[in-house]
């Protein structure tokens, strides 16, 4: 055998002793294999360093093994712990997970999505960039492949997806701030157009409108600078707010660091309570109260729906036209110091 040319199921079968169809058995689990022929062919295999041929496998129609993620960033601490989830999924059922990212483009991830398509992937598991897109919208409904969405939905479409509670857990974080005394409570976000913030969006509005307070929202935070100047403009405002709540976890850091250049103390005059932990949510003074979403969780629960979907008996046609399903998963209010509770560090 010439060097750096990989062994062929051939020569496994003639060094073993064996036929073709023996060895593909044992690959494929040693149903019908004696225990002696069995380990014999698993020695020669492992001597000789064999590995099926995946693409051969594919040409027959077997499964690739392998799952595509697409994910707006995999720098963004949330989704990549989901990445690390739905993969422990997919080695659990020996396959390998392929990661992509869009940065939150729409045609960007078109293109990643039919990639991974032509490299026949067995599903596909995607964090929409627009949950209303009825460009993704169309072509997930046609392609014959098992697709869940995680994070946000894709309305309108046959794709089930895996959620926190947006909504009830921003509405429930609002609420906790008006149970603190807080009547002037600003939102500040960026990115409105995704699924997700507008659900929190629309949990704070709840409770300040249950409570018969004024909405006060900012939309426009995308980095340091716009959070310093909306904080900045609203204290010179007439009624200054007396309570942040901040709708991402780089927003929540934008807000603590301008609160602390201003010299403004937390929770007094300014309490503060942003949607998402973090890392250095309990080592900042104070510590950071959070909206805490169950993220390894949704990778999880993403990742054994869509393994569920092409191991099950169903068939693609069956897939394709199945109700689609909505997982909603609890989210949980971490209380700190930054809120006002007391008992945590300060």
């Amino acid at each position: 055998m010439k060097k750096n040319r990989l062994p062929t199921l051939s020569e496994v079968a003639r060094q073993a002793g064996v036929g073709n169809t023996t060895v593909s058995r044992v690959i494929n689990g040693g149903e019908r294999v004696s225990p002696k022929t069995l380990a014999r062919v698993r020695r020669v295999i492992d001597a000789l360093g064999y590995r099926p041929n995946q693409a051969a496998r594919v040409l027959k129609g077997d499964r690739t093994k392998t799952i595509g993620l697409i994910i707006p960033s995999m720098a963004d601490p949330f989704f990549s712990s989901c990445a690390e989830a739905a993969q422990a999924v997919a080695r659990a059922n020996d396959s390998l997970l392929i990661v992509t990212a869009t940065q939150n483009d729409p045609h960007t991830e078109i293109e990643n999505l039919n990639v991974l398509v032509s490299h026949r992937v067995d599903g596909l598991l995607i964090a929409p960039a627009n949950s209303r897109s009825q460009a993704l919208c169309e072509l997930v409904n046609r392609l014959s492949v098992p697709i869940v969405a995680i994070d946000r939905p894709i309305f309108n479409s046959s794709v089930s997806s895996v959620v926190s509670e947006n909504f009830k857990g921003a509405r429930a974080a609002t609420q906790h701030l008006i149970e603190h005394g807080c009547e002037r409570i600003a939102c500040l976000t960026g990115e409105s157009t995704l699924f997700t913030i507008q659900e929190r969006i629309r949990g704070y509005r709840a409770a300040v409108g249950a409570a018969g307070l004024t909405c006060t929202l900012n939309t426009s935070i995308k980095d340091y600078r716009s959070a310093e100047y909306a904080i900045e403009s609203l204290l010179d405002g007439p009624n200054p707010p007396n309570a942040l709540f901040t709708l991402k976890n780089s927003t929540t850091i934008y807000a603590f660091e301008v609160l602390q250049k201003l010299n403004i103390a937390m929770p007094k005059p300014i309490a503060l309570l942003g949607f998402d932990d973090f890392e250095l949510a309990t080592t900042l003074r104070p510590s950071v109260s959070v909206v805490q979403q169950p993220v390894e969780d949704i990778g999880r629960a993403a990742a054994e729906l869509l393994f569920e979907k092409f191991l099950g008996t169903a068939s693609s046609q069956q897939v394709r036209t199945a109700r689609p399903r909505r997982i909603l998963l609890e989210t949980q209010l971490i209380r700190r110091s930054s809120c006002g509770c007391t008992g945590h560090p300060a």
